[in-house]
Parts: structure tokens; sequence; C-alpha cells
């Protein structure tokens, strides 16, 4: 794990004169990722093409000097900056030493192994192979082309654009800003975007001008002309969901649950190599815990386990946790973290994503990602499990199924309704729902279900509840000054799979959005600020591919998901120890704004302060912060939403609008 940057000079600046400037540049750029990459650093720069490269390396496969980066190939053609980790790099070394009669490998990286693959194969093919989490930037010197390359499904972040006339890429946009040419202003339309979505989605981000590669695709420059072509898709997960249906498993449940047992086994397997220790998140759930079951079933010895806990309810999962890690065996850590400790993470948020980011969860993930990475270098995660095979509770409630009968105006009507008595009376009405509701739609927090049941109510189709479901706020156009929404893959129906279920149309929509978006870079940004390698196996392709074959009732049965999931842990850990309500890795964002936090927003909401900044509508930013204090009204999503955007712009590197 790494992080990789660059940049390309225009035409006029290139020569062999500009060799040390250019490596002192591109060496504040790698700089600016050392995070990602303690162990090693190093650049590499051709003058005459106006072309530098940064590195900054994690050692975890061959962590010897031949392991590092820039590294050329063999026959000169090729040099590549990797983020990421190939995991079937052995098999392709060993596909590659019978193909090929040159020059036997120089060392055990799998760096070494996807040049020779580049080289022997070209890159279309060598894609096709490798199985993997990455992002890289590979320079072909016979075609003179830079080819920015992004795995399947975006768990290795990997952003580009232009900044004037300089061609600028890297791992996160502080490399980017690293750059004194970088002069991006905001992109009010990807504001817009973020306050809809929680996080800018898509290829966007949050500076006009620079994009993220999308997963699954190359985007190529052509130096000499000085031409970026649009990104070109080598994987497609739409083709995979539709193909998934149109040849759909035919085996019984039991073929199933074991062909499962046997992708997931080598997909953990794989992921478990590394020459530096190594550990995995439990959490106590379904996901976690069956990636800890698997890692134990194939390990010699307890696999290193880590948990947060707190005093706080909402936040806890140490008590579920602790019980799996002593079924399993597993050499477990927990951490019971304090409430300062907790909101002291909040200051670091702007520097660690970059952009806004306002999924709350990103502070436990912090945290648990901070406690393992003072035993280990790599760690598996569960994530991906609720995409994949079904497990939120829009892909098994089918809320809208059951009322798209009642005629729509009556249902906006009733949605409107709803509005009101949840809003108006929040926490008096939350025991009472609580209570009323039969056990089987019990929810933790019942006021925030009816606002969500509001949102189903008024939908005319299944994208547009799925929208929103995910929107926090309805309408960030009016929140935004001279703000307006651009196209989604949520939005534009020429991204929508053809896939005749509802449900799985939903699903769909969250692998492609949601969980690159939102759940990946999640991740990537909390683990890699503390220098941590976090894997996912149930993210495997192969296991992606399997899960789309198989009908929706081998996912979601008797009103609940991940039903094959639950069958493949039960033959590792008994049901009672991992069978509970799906609660989330929440966090107690309200009580904190009414309570620790009230003077930092107070500070970053002050209306003088927005009106001066000309970002945001002061009045209704206002306005929304009244409710939520006097009123009580449920806004804490809402407000996090604007706070993180606040707090990213008062360290962003460039402030200046569109």
């Amino acid at each position: 794990m790494c992080g990789i940057a660059g940049f390309v000079e225009p035409r006029r600046l290139r020569g062999r004169g500009r060799e040390a400037e250019m490596t002192l540049l591109v060496s504040r750029m790698a700089d600016a990722l050392y995070h990602r990459g303690p162990d090693d650093g190093g650049v590499w720069v051709d003058a005459e093409c106006g072309m530098a490269f940064g590195h900054r390396r994690l050692a975890i496969i061959d962590v010897s000097p031949l392991g590092h980066q820039p590294m050329r190939s063999d026959c000169g053609r090729y040099t590549i900056i990797f983020n990421g980790e190939i995991y079937n790099h052995r098999t392709l070394r060993r596909q590659l030493e019978q193909e090929a009669s040159g020059p036997s490998f120089r060392g055990g990286s799998d760096t070494e192994v996807m040049l020779r693959a580049i080289s022997a194969w070209g890159l279309p093919i060598a894609l096709e192979r490798f199985n993997g989490m990455f992002a890289f930037a590979l320079w072909d010197a016979h075609r003179r082309e830079l080819h920015l390359v992004r795995d399947r499904l975006g768990e290795k972040p990997l952003y580009y654009g232009w900044s004037g006339d300089l061609f600028l890429f890297g791992s996160e946009l502080k490399a980017l800003a690293a750059h004194p040419g970088f002069d991006n202003a905001i992109d009010r339309r990807a504001l817009s975007a973020y306050f809809r979505y929680g996080c800018v989605p898509g290829a966007l981000s949050i500076h006009d001008g620079i994009r993220k590669v999308p997963p699954g695709t190359v985007v190529t420059m052509q130096v000499s002309r000085g031409a970026v072509a649009d990104p070109v898709p080598y994987w497609s997960a739409r083709e995979v969901a539709e193909r998934g249906r149109r040849h759909p498993f035919t085996g019984s449940p039991e073929e199933a649950v074991a062909q499962l047992d046997a992708l997931l086994r080598d997909a953990v397997r794989i992921r478990m190599e590394a020459d530096v220790p190594l550990g995995a998140f439990l959490s106590g759930g379904i996901d976690s815990s069956t990636v800890v079951a698997l890692m134990q079933a194939q390990s010699s010895r307890p696999v290193k386990t880590f948990t947060i806990g707190s005093d706080d309810r909402t936040l806890n999962e140490a008590h579920e946790a602790g019980a799996v890690a002593t079924h399993l065996g597993t050499d477990h850590t927990q951490l019971y973290i304090s409430p300062d400790r907790i909101l002291s993470v909040i200051g670091r948020l702007p520097e660690l994503y970059d952009e806004p980011f306002a999924d709350s969860s990103q502070i436990p993930t912090f945290l648990v990602s901070d406690l393992a990475r003072r035993s280990v270098t790599v760690g598996l995660s569960g994530d991906g499990g609720d995409e994949v095979f079904g497990g939120y509770h829009r892909h098994f409630r089918r809320m809208w199924q059951k009322f798209r009968w009642i005629p729509w105006r009556l249902r906006t009507r009733a949605a409107s309704a709803l509005v009101a008595v949840a809003g108006t009376e929040y926490e008096p009405v939350e025991p009472r729902l609580g209570r009323a509701l039969v056990s089987a739609e019990r929810w933790s927090r019942p006021a925030d279900k009816l606002y969500k049941l509001s949102s189903v109510l008024p939908a005319r189709s299944t994208e547009e509840m799925y929208l929103n479901l995910v929107s926090h706020w309805k309408a960030p156009a009016s929140l935004v000054i001279e703000g307006g929404e651009p196209l989604t893959a949520a939005t534009d129906s020429a991204c929508w799979a053809d896939i005749a279920d509802p449900t799985e149309r939903i699903m769909y929509l969250d692998t492609v959005t949601y969980l690159p978006d939102d759940i990946l870079a999640k991740v990537d940004r909390a683990s890699m600020g503390v220098s941590l390698e976090a894997r996912v196996p149930l993210l495997d392709p192969r296991v992606l591919e399997f899960a789309w074959t198989l009908p929706l009732s081998m996912k979601v049965k008797h009103g609940r998901g991940k039903w094959l999931l639950r069958q493949v842990l039960q033959a590792y850990v008994p049901r009672d120890l991992v069978e509970r309500p799906k609660r989330g890795f929440s966090v107690p964002i309200g009580a904190w704004l009414r309570g620790p936090l009230r003077d930092w927003c107070e500070t970053l909401l002050d209306r003088r302060r927005l009106e001066v900044e000309g970002f945001l509508d002061a009045r209704l930013v206002r306005s929304v912060w009244h409710q939520f204090l006097v009123e009580r009204r449920p806004w804490e999503h809402l407000l996090w939403d604007v706070l993180m955007f606040q707090a990213w712009l008062s360290a962003a590197p460039c402030r200046r609008p569109v």
C-alpha cells in the first residue's frame, strides 16, 4: 500500500535543465502522502517529455529495496508507480515464468509481476488477470502515453486533472495541492452533489477541473499532444450484474453455500499474504465475523483481531465482538475509548479526507484503524457484505413495493404528515414508536425511520425511491449559492442496469455509488491515515460475480438480508453469537452537537462567516440549526454535512469559488 503522485508539464517548460526543479516539485507532492507510505520514497523524472513520478511506500510484500518504486520494466519500455496489492501475484509469476524465457525476477514484489505481465501480455489482458486493489500510473515510453488505472470497485483512490496547462494526478487531493501550480477553485456543482449524498460522488471532486478515475477504467494521456481521453472501462459492474441475472445459479442452496464458502476461503487466503504483521477488524456482525472465522480456519496461530468500545451503547460493539473472538480463539484486543478521545478525532477529519465527507462512522473507523496499527500493518475488513449480499434495510424491507398501490397524491400527503409527527416531538415520540412497532419491524431509532418512510411514500419508481432514501439534503441546489446538481450514477438512467427485480436494482445502485463513494473512501482514508493497509475479501471479483448469479431468495429471506452469508458463517460461529438487529457503525452526533461540540458548531455556523464565504445560504443553515436546538428536530445529519464542509473549507488549500 502506498501513495502515488505526479505531473506532466506543458511543452514550453520541458528540457534537461528542468530535472532538478521537477524532482523537487514531485518530491513535495509525494511527501504530502507520507502517511500512506512511511517506509520508503522515490521519484523518477523525464524532463524531455515533462513527466515526473513520485512515490511513498508502505512495504508489505518484499520489504527489501527490490520493491522500491518508481520501478522500470526490464525492457525499459514501462515505468510504474503503484498503490495497492495484487493478491494473485504468485500465480501470475508462475505463469510468466512458464511462458517467457527472459531474465528471472529480481525480487518478490507484486509490482515487478505487474510490469512483467504488462510487458508480456499488454495492459488490457494484464488488467483482466489482476485480482487486487490498485491505482497506478504507467508510463509507456514507446507510445509516449501515460495510463492512469483504478481497480474494479474503487478500493484505491486516484485523482487527476488540469490546473491551467499543468496536468496533475495523485492518490489524494493533498498531493495535487502540494504543487505550486495548483489553483483550482471549488466546484459548486460537486458541492451540491456532496450535500445530497454526504460525499463527493462518482468521478467528481470538490475542485473544478479535477476528477477521480472511475472504478474499473483506464484514463490515457497522449503526452506529445497533451490530450487526455475519456475513461475506458476494462471491467463493468453493470455487465457483471446483468450477465449474472441472465445466467443464474441453478444449484441447490446447499451447493450455493459450499461454493460461496470455497470462494470466500480463497479470497481470504490470498489476502492473508504479507511480510509484515496482519490482523482484522472485528465488530461481531455477520461480515467481519465471517472474514475472521475464515482467517482463523486457515491460520496456524491465533489471528489478531481489534474492536473499539465505548460507554455509549450506540457505538459499543465490544461485547459481541469479544464473544465471537473467544469462540474462534483469536488474539483479541479491545479498547474502550473515552468521549474526549472520540471527539478529538473530529479535528483531524479535514486533513484525512481532503474533501468534504460526512459519514459520521468515519470516526470509529479511524479509531479502530489506529488501534490495529499499534500491532499490525495490514488489517482485513468485512466491508462490502451489505452491498453484495443484501444487508441494508432498503434491500429487504420492500417498503415501496408495499405502498405503491396507494394513489400517489395520498402517499405524498401521508409523507408530509409523517415528517410533521416525527419532527415536532422527536424525542418524546421515539420510545413510544419503539414499543408500538412489532418485534420484526422494531428499529433502533424509529423517528429516523419515519423520515425514511416519508421518503419512500412519494416515489414513482424504484430509482426515485433509492435517491430519496440516500439523499441527505433533498434540494441541495437551494442550499448551495449558484449551485446546480450534476447527473450521477443514481440519477442518470443511462447508467442503470437492465435488471427486472426492484430490490436487485437497488443493490446494484449501492454497489456502484454508495460502496465506492462512501464506504471504500471512508476505509481507505481512515486506515491510510495511520499507515495501515485495509483489505476487503468480500469484494473479491470472483465473489461478486458469483453473488450476482444467485437468486434473490438466497440473499433476502424471511425479511432478513445476507441469508447465504449467514449459512456460511454458521459452520464456524453459533448463530446466537452473531444474530442481532442491524445497527451500523453509528455515533451519537445529535448529542454531541447539542453538547460538547456546540461552541465549535456556533463558530462554523456563524451567519456572518457563512455570508462572507459565499457558498451556502446562511439563512437556511441558521434556520436548520435553530430548529435542531430549539424545536428538537432531528437535523443532526444535515448539520453534520454543513459542519464537515465548513471544517474542510477552513483547511482547504484553495477556497476561491468558481
